[in-house]
């Protein structure tokens, strides 16, 4: 019995097992949300009046998510199926193995997911600022994102010298620990400033609207940045104290970040549509519309 298997209460197949249906329950609620983000911002509109960089990055979301989805099932399939009596130690030495090719692939996409989902927030906090200098320390945590990112990956790849069976005792750890804090802090921050800079907005053109909204613009951006917050740092929580839980939310957070931005994107779809039977100022158009 290795360390980690000591250390947790539930074995690492049987982990792997309910992360993977976990996902696959997530994921269907993410494709659903995707053929509505795509239906809403599509359906009665012309070519010129369709947002094509939300549809970009809706479309991209759904393809990481989906890809995440492919390579998970495989992955499971390989440990519990067609290694399952010839690897080594069996199907819990298996999905102990970071030098797995399908493992360092699913973390791979798992960065993608991050940057892009991070990347979404922070041009969106310059677009309802319109000030670079806002996004300026956001900008430099998403590069300490990326950079952590890349070097998790790659120390995942790499021969560990001290116990490449057990995910928390190996060189990875500070890479893996340092990823997912910048990807909070960097979330909060960038959430943070959206959210307020939406609120004085609010505030500002409330007086002037004939009719208000029946959910407010603001609450959707906070319900998805805790939605999306929440799921990692359930994440940070369960590597910390050892536990094999950690496969299980790095796995939801790649569905919960396109469920999140798509909450986001739908809403502001609605938002385009009433604000098309209503006058509005000239700064939500600029918001809203952009």
């Amino acid at each position: 019995m290795t360390t980690f298997e000591s250390s947790t209460g539930m074995p690492l197949d049987a982990a792997t097992l309910m992360s993977t249906i976990l996902e696959g329950i997530l994921y269907g609620f993410s494709l659903l949300m995707f053929i509505g983000t795509m239906w809403i911002f599509t359906y009665k509109r012309r070519m010129r009046d369709t947002n094509w960089p939300t549809i970009a990055v809706a479309t991209l979301l759904f393809l990481l998510s989906t890809a995440h989805m492919v390579v998970g099932i495989i992955y499971v399939e390989n440990g519990l199926v067609s290694y399952r009596d010839t690897f080594p130690g069996g199907p819990v030495a298996y999905f102990a193995d970071l030098l797995q090719g399908l493992f360092v692939v699913k973390n791979a996409i798992l960065v993608l997911q991050t940057l892009l989902g991070d990347g979404v927030v922070i041009y969106r906090c310059y677009v309802v600022w319109q000030s670079v200098r806002i996004i300026i320390l956001p900008c430099i945590m998403w590069c300490g994102v990326a950079v952590f990112g890349v070097c998790m990956v790659y120390s995942m790849s790499q021969p560990q010298v001290n116990d490449s069976t057990n995910f928390f005792l190996d060189a990875t750890t500070q890479w893996i620990t340092t990823f997912i804090s910048f990807t909070i802090a960097t979330n909060l921050l960038s959430s943070g400033l959206l959210a307020y800079r939406v609120w004085t907005i609010e505030r500002r053109v409330s007086t002037s609207r004939t009719t208000k909204n029946k959910i407010p613009i603001l609450r959707v951006f906070v319900d998805a940045a805790v939605l999306y917050s929440a799921a990692v740092c359930s994440s940070l929580i369960s590597f910390v104290c050892s536990s094999s839980g950690m496969y299980v939310m790095a796995d939801l957070v790649i569905p919960i970040i396109p469920i999140a931005f798509y909450m986001v994107f739908i809403r502001i779809a609605m938002s385009q549509n009433t604000f098309a039977h209503h006058q509005i100022t000239q700064e939500e158009q600029q918001y809203f519309l952009t």
